[in-house]
């Protein structure tokens, strides 16, 4: 069996925009030796080209098939279990696209799936639609059950801090797909 590099990247690679010492040096020793790597994240706001594109502007230069984020594993997942699904989703850009790509419609009311990500731009409003949502039936799944996302200003709530409101106003308990689960792993 061939040897590969799994690799977290928030707090790992970088905290927000501040890359970690040796970082660079490692991928690059990495690829230099031919070996096979890939990011894992538990943030579903950026695409795998955003993610890319963060990467290069700090001196690390790779593809989008290095890139495997807990949305696209969300999204992959939801498609398997229900084809051609439908999702309220509090996240953002990362998350829709992924939904979008594996054949999901986002929807604001009678969803089969509300799927929680990270996001700044949620608002108490989305909370009560998707408590409404759940209460009536749909399923909720996490990105990730990450209480705080490590950020160069300190940890600001993450995932699973949204998710645990979700499930104490419910009393629902939240299937989450990203890392650790096997599900993304």
């Amino acid at each position: 069996m061939l040897p590969g590099f799994l690799i977290d990247m928030d707090g790992v690679i970088y905290r927000g925009t501040d890359l970690i010492e040796g970082a660079v040096g490692f991928i690059n020793e990495l690829k230099k030796r031919d070996l096979p790597f890939m990011f894992l994240t538990n943030n579903s706001q950026r695409t795998r080209r955003d993610v890319v594109t963060k990467l290069s502007r700090m001196g690390i230069t790779v593809g989008e098939e290095h890139i495997f984020t807990c949305a696209m594993a969300t999204a992959r997942f939801l498609a398997q279990s229900k084809p051609n699904g439908t999702a309220y989703v509090i996240g953002e850009g990362g998350l829709l696209h992924a939904l979008h790509r594996n054949g999901y419609s986002i929807v604001d009311h009678d969803p089969d799936y509300v799927v929680v990500g990270e996001g700044r731009s949620m608002n108490f409003e989305m909370i009560e639609a998707a408590v409404r949502m759940i209460e009536n039936g749909a399923k909720l799944i996490a990105t990730n059950m990450d209480p705080n996302c490590p950020t160069q200003n300190g940890p600001r709530p993450g995932c699973g801090a949204i998710v645990a409101m979700l499930e104490a106003a419910t009393k629902k308990q939240a299937f989450s797909v990203g890392k650790p689960s096997p599900v993304m792993m």
